[in-house]
């Protein structure tokens, strides 16, 4: 039981390592100092007293991945509410399981939440990384002239769609409405790369620049958050040059 303890307290360290951009000297003292050097991580990039209930469960998820899933399943299975199916859904959106996914957010749409911007944003998540474009589009159509809709990730998916299946002009419009100052950081730099395939080289270094500016004013965490997307700006203006 010990060792496997160990195992899992490393696993979650290189994860979270992973997953917010911390240096990879980091691995070699978990590796090799597998007790202490986690210990050390974790109290130096990651606790604190509010964190620890979500360590734990982060921690019981990558030993046992799908224990989240049945936990979800069994309470779908005692209540059949709307709140049940979504959680459920998300989960197994969560573990790309989009055959599972998507019925379950197709339902909620067929009992009386036809409108529900939640369930549709969703749904055009879960077709566009089940690869079907057509319908990620159709989803994103039934919520555009929705508010929340206006300069969101969805809008941006909805772009993506768009370019997969070819119509260049609807997905550069979805896509530039992303373009906001101090946000969106990853999704200006796909941006960028889709002006730059697009021939449009300017308008996407003076985007690329912006990014640039801004990394210089991020909080420390952002800048562990986005160290790859800043590295790889950097690395695009370089090739203008």
């Amino acid at each position: 039981m010990y060792y496997y303890f160990i195992i899992a307290f490393q696993v979650y360290c290189i994860y979270h390592m992973y997953k917010n951009g911390n240096s990879f000297y980091w691995a070699l003292l978990i590796f090799f100092v597998p007790l202490i050097g986690c210990i050390i991580y974790l109290v130096t990039q990651v606790y604190n007293k509010r964190d620890a209930e979500k360590i734990t469960s982060e921690i019981t998820n990558i030993i046992n991945p799908t224990k989240k899933i049945r936990d979800l399943e069994k309470q779908l299975e005692f209540s059949e509410s709307y709140q049940n199916r979504v959680n459920l859904a998300d989960a197994y959106l969560a573990n790309k399981d989009y055959n599972n996914a998507l019925p379950l957010y197709l339902k909620e749409l067929k009992d009386g939440y036809e409108n529900d911007f939640y369930v549709n944003t969703k749904l055009v998540e879960a077709y566009f990384l089940a690869k079907d474009y057509s319908k990620a589009v159709f989803y994103a159509e039934k919520i555009k002239d929705k508010l929340e809709y206006k300069k969101s990730k969805t809008q941006f998916i909805c772009g993506l769609a768009h370019e997969k299946l070819s119509d260049f002009e609807a997905a550069e419009h979805n896509l530039r409405q992303i373009d906001i100052r101090y946000s969106f950081y990853e999704e200006r730099l796909v941006f960028a790369e889709f002006l730059i395939n697009r021939n449009k080289k300017e308008e996407a270094r003076s985007i690329l620049e912006a990014i640039k500016t801004e990394s210089q004013h991020m909080t420390k965490p952002n800048q562990k958050l986005y160290r790859r997307t800043v590295v790889q700006v950097e690395k695009l203006l370089s090739e203008f040059d």
